[in-house]
């Protein structure tokens, strides 16, 4: 006898995320995608002799979560190099450079890193010259874990010809000693002086990267991801390479995670020239949505604000190259709008989060009602009078709630109690009726929804100092959160159709939970496991 249906899943405890059937105990799969939700007695009955079985073992089950934001190959790629996140001062972080580099041969550059200095006792910046010594023959270009600002030593700025005579750009700055020699400190838009000359990761290197990234992926239970590619001017040539190797990879067999990866803004005419809109791909792969940017981050003072920082003056932080030019900007948002081009843009300070609301409001009063699925990636520091205006607009906030228990730590150092009372506003967010979508901008921060939904839900900063929550009263329930980390992330990237909830006709992509969230203390969600990922129907080991 020929089996009815392909995979069963029985003995769970469903969470479904359809409203018309919450929860059930057992799954039906048919080609890759959900024919039923039941109860195991009405799931059951649809197997046939080939049909395979999974056991829930009375586990709770949920959607396969969608991480809104991730940087899929700078983090696979970072899985492999000289790791500075975890390094808990100066001479650590030397260590661990000059280790790396011992390793590595003459010539070869050394990258990624994502170290921070907040970490560091006394909180300084890093100098060249605290590992020249010990790299005399490879350039390090590493990266502080909001990717807004970096570390060059002096053979990589001799190889990109930076002297004292290199004048700063917009948009970007060059950190310098008293006497104005370049301290290897590169922020924003002046990476480009340096990231121009580091050579193409080869395909073997993008393959490489990029299965690293589905590994940790699918071991985190995260199925669907959204590549928000590349910072600086070669941003659109890289996203091109990765692509590639998604392309590559998926026609070798050897691809699973679902991606929608976007190019820049900026090079939005590339896709209207080939008519290609958003969601241009099949259930693997799409392109054709747009990222912008508005500001830096604050971990680097780039954000841009209303009001200096407080604890550097004379410093608002500063709009992108893209934002100093406005009407220009706008023009690019409403040719990529007009053309079907979803758009997100990334903003951090209060006033960069202002302009672009101001801007998105803009497209409506010119072009008129449409379902345009705009997004504010991070939406990190918002006046109290901006908040409702998400829901108003109908803008995504596309937030990753592991920045608030890492930026909790020193955030009121940099912008005061009071400003820090609107940031990360997740659950005011929700209450003024915005759509949420969760992720966890990864490199930047684990791609890991346990540690996502943990910090949505606690608040706790990792540091232990706001054990009941820093800003208690912007935490999400679990439901929220999980709903977020699933339908919302699904409905942020136009595939809630696809993907999102349990539900017949959906993708069957779906995570086993080591235990029951729904019933457990918050607290204790962040030593949760993933048991099972099921994309496809198809069951991958953790």
């Amino acid at each position: 006898m020929q089996a009815q249906v392909d995979l069963v899943a029985l003995h769970g405890k469903v969470w479904t995320e359809n409203p018309a059937q919450p929860e059930a105990q057992a799954i039906a799969v048919q080609a890759h995608r959900i024919v039923a939700v039941g109860s195991d007695a009405e799931i059951a009955a649809l197997a046939g002799r080939g049909t395979k079985i999974l056991d829930l073992a009375g586990k709770r089950v949920v959607p396969a979560f969608n991480d809104a934001h991730v940087h899929f190959f700078w983090g696979g790629q970072g899985l492999a190099s000289v790791q500075l996140a975890d390094a808990h001062s100066r001479q650590e972080f030397v260590d661990r450079v000059a280790a790396y580099a011992r390793t590595r041969p003459a010539g070869e550059w050394i990258v990624d890193g994502n170290w921070d200095e907040q970490k560091w006792s006394p909180v300084e910046l890093p100098s060249h010259a605290w590992i020249d010594a010990v790299t005399p023959n490879n350039p390090v270009w590493v990266q502080r874990s909001d990717g807004h600002m970096m570390l060059a030593n002096a053979l990589a700025m001799k190889l990109a010809g930076v002297t004292r005579n290199t004048p700063d750009v917009p948009g970007g700055t060059i950190g310098r000693d008293r006497d104005g020699n370049p301290t290897g400190i590169f922020k924003d838009a002046a990476k480009d002086l340096v990231e121009r000359v580091i050579p193409a990761p080869t395909d073997a290197q993008v393959d490489a990267a990029l299965l690293a990234a589905q590994r940790y992926a699918l071991q985190n239970g995260v199925c669907s991801v959204q590549d928000m590619g590349f910072t600086g001017a070669h941003a659109a040539d890289l996203q091109a390479l990765v692509v590639r190797g998604y392309q590559r990879l998926i026609a070798q067999g050897r691809w699973k995670v679902r991606v929608s990866a976007r190019f820049p803004l900026d090079e939005g005419a590339r896709l209207r020239a080939l008519g290609i809109a958003t969601n241009f791909g099949d259930d693997t792969l799409v392109i054709g949505s747009l990222k912008a940017f508005a500001d830096g981050s604050l971990g680097s003072a780039t954000a841009w604000f209303m009001e200096p920082f407080d604890d550097q003056p004379g410093n608002a932080g500063q709009p992108t190259e893209q934002l100093a030019h406005p009407e220009a900007f706008f023009a690019k948002l409403q040719a990529a709008d007009r053309a079907g081009n979803a758009i997100a843009t990334h903003a951090i300070g209060d006033l960069a989060n202002k302009t672009i609301l101001d801007l998105y409001a803009r497209l409506e009063q010119e072009d008129g009602p449409a379902d345009r699925r705009l997004r504010i990636e991070h939406a990190q520091h918002l006046r109290p009078e901006d908040i409702p205006r998400f829901a108003q607009l109908h803008v995504i906030a596309s937030v990753q709630p592991y920045h608030a228990i890492d930026d909790g730590r020193w955030a009121e150092t940099r912008i005061g109690h009071k400003r820090a009372a609107t940031t990360y506003a997740f659950r005011s967010l929700l209450d003024a009726g915005a759509t949420l979508a969760l992720g966890s901008d990864w490199f930047v921060a684990p791609m890991n929804p346990m540690e996502t939904i943990y910090a949505a839900t606690t608040r706790r900063t990792l540091d232990g100092k706001h054990p009941e929550g820093w800003f208690p009263e912007q935490r999400l329930t679990v439901e929220q959160a999980v709903h977020a980390y699933t339908v919302g992330s699904a409905y942020a990237e136009s595939q809630e159709a696809r993907k999102g909830s349990l539900a017949p006709g959906k993708l069957a992509d779906f995570v086993v939970l080591s235990d029951d969230i729904f019933h457990l203390d918050p607290v204790a969600i962040e030593h949760v496991r993933i048991v099972s990922t099921v994309i496809g129907g198809e069951l991958m080991t953790p």
